[in-house]
């Protein structure tokens, strides 16, 4: 994406709704930040990929992110995760907004915020939770061509799943749900 690109998906962010989705449970209890720079001339994402003894969703693709402490603000709890895991300095952050909550399998109501870094710092990965990191361009993130969508039956209703195949890494569950809802929240208009 070239500059004027960014800025209208920016703006489109900033000033689009977000789709509402029906979630369970009114208050999150987790949140993760999709954190975005331009790397290598390009806007690209940093996604985790969790460390395979966790008891919650072991080496799967996601985003830095974790539960939401008691009395703590969702966007607080998004920076706070985000430096413990990958140690991303919180004032190295603007937050955009975010993007409506989702429902995981394992009871978490997450609430992912979008950030923009001016570049990609030094990171530090708490090994105790995260393997490695994924970068990931967003115009590949945000491709219908590239994300494949099935419906499951998932506890007795049928759900719909978004995958995103990268660089031999599967991004699916709610990582995948919520590049779809950006994708939706940032796509031009119908006309």
């Amino acid at each position: 994406m070239n500059v004027t690109e960014t800025e209208l998906w920016i703006s489109r962010f900033l000033l689009q709704a977000p789709q509402q989705r029906k979630v369970e449970q009114t208050e999150p209890n987790a949140a993760v930040l999709l954190p975005i720079f331009r790397h290598q001339g390009v806007w690209t994402l940093l996604m985790t990929r969790r460390a395979l003894h966790l008891r919650h969703h072991p080496g799967q693709i996601s985003f830095p992110g974790g539960r939401i402490e008691a009395g703590e603000a969702s966007s607080a709890a998004a920076l706070r995760e985000t430096y413990e895991e990958t140690g991303i300095a919180t004032t190295q952050i603007r937050l955009l907004g975010k993007l409506p909550s989702i429902n995981t399998s394992t009871g978490f109501i997450v609430e992912p915020w979008l950030g923009v870094l001016d570049q990609l710092p030094v990171l530090t990965l708490q090994q105790t939770e995260v393997d490695s990191v994924l970068l990931l361009p967003l115009h590949e993130a945000l491709s219908a061509q590239r994300r494949q969508t099935e419906v499951w039956p998932l506890r007795g209703r049928r759900q719909q799943l978004h995958f995103i195949p990268w660089q031999q890494q599967l991004i699916w569950g709610a990582s995948a749900e919520m590049l779809y809802q950006l994708a939706q929240q940032i796509a031009p208009p119908a006309r």
